[in-house]
């Protein structure tokens, strides 16, 4: 991607996100939200958004919490089943991607008051009682940013070739960075509030790797805890065949790391 092509990319998103902004103040007015905010983004997920909500529990470690939704282009009703159960959805106008919908989601979360985020699927793949098991770490002050981890943990899918795909990832990304990783793509993930303003994030999809690199080579303290992976309830990943996920995982992994160093590199 060329410098011309990256500049009307982000002139795009900074427009989209100006409009997401805008119809969530008319929606919910000027919020002030709980210390501890828990972000998700959702495309389609009319399906499994409400039991999402209904498991979510009041409280992460003692600390009562906000949920803030961001759909990614609102088509199936979404944003109305979340206001409707008393929590916040922002919405985008068009369907960007989870890195776009999760930057957005930081965004509004911290104009809000947050002081740490959590980020969980809005697909029900994620087991609500580990969202305080990232957290704890992050509260005690003990890391900046604390991922979940499958692997450490366990994992419902049998895709080989996707789980195949997480040990080789992590593996790379180990290498890459010298902090060991063993689950470079799990959902479930906390942090401080000002981590991603401190960051460069442009990948519209592909974030988590891009936030974990970003994050290391910044110096985060960083810190991994056993989760659990369920089954989706229903409807499919969006993220493309194993492929194409491999394929466009791969270049941002290895983009990013470029990237990283040499931002760092001395003069």
């Amino acid at each position: 991607m060329n410098t011309r092509e990256v500049r009307r990319r982000l002139a795009t998103d900074e427009l989209v996100d100006s409009v997401a902004v805008a119809e969530f103040h008319a929606a919910h007015g000027n919020p002030q939200f709980a210390p501890v905010v828990v972000v998700a983004a959702a495309y389609r997920e009319r399906e499994n958004i409400g039991r999402v909500v209904d498991a979510l529990p009041a409280k992460l470690c003692g600390e009562p919490i906000s949920f803030l939704v961001v759909v990614d282009g609102e088509e199936d009703g979404t944003a109305e089943i979340v206001r409707k159960a008393g929590h916040y959805a922002v919405v985008a106008p068009v369907n960007r991607g989870q890195g776009a919908a999760l930057r957005l989601g930081y965004r509004v979360a911290t104009d809000g008051g947050a002081r740490f985020l959590v980020t969980a699927d809005a697909d029900g793949q994620t087991d609500p009682t580990d969202l305080a098991v990232v957290l704890g770490p992050v509260l005690a002050d003990e890391a900046d940013l604390v991922t979940g981890s499958r692997r450490l943990g366990r994992t419902e899918s049998a895709d080989v070739v996707r789980n195949f795909g997480i040990v080789f990832f992590s593996a790379l990304i180990t290498a890459l960075t010298g902090t060991r990783v063993t689950d470079v793509a799990n959902p479930i993930r906390a942090m401080r509030a000002e981590l991603p303003a401190r960051l460069t994030l442009a990948e519209a999809q592909y974030q988590s790797s891009e936030l974990l690199i970003g994050a290391l080579m910044a110096g985060a303290r960083y810190a991994e805890r056993p989760v659990t992976m369920l089954a989706r309830a229903s409807g499919r990943s969006k993220k493309g065949g194993n492929l194409v996920y491999g394929f466009r995982f791969t270049r941002v992994v290895l983009h990013t790391w470029w990237r990283e160093r040499r931002a760092r590199r001395p003069a």
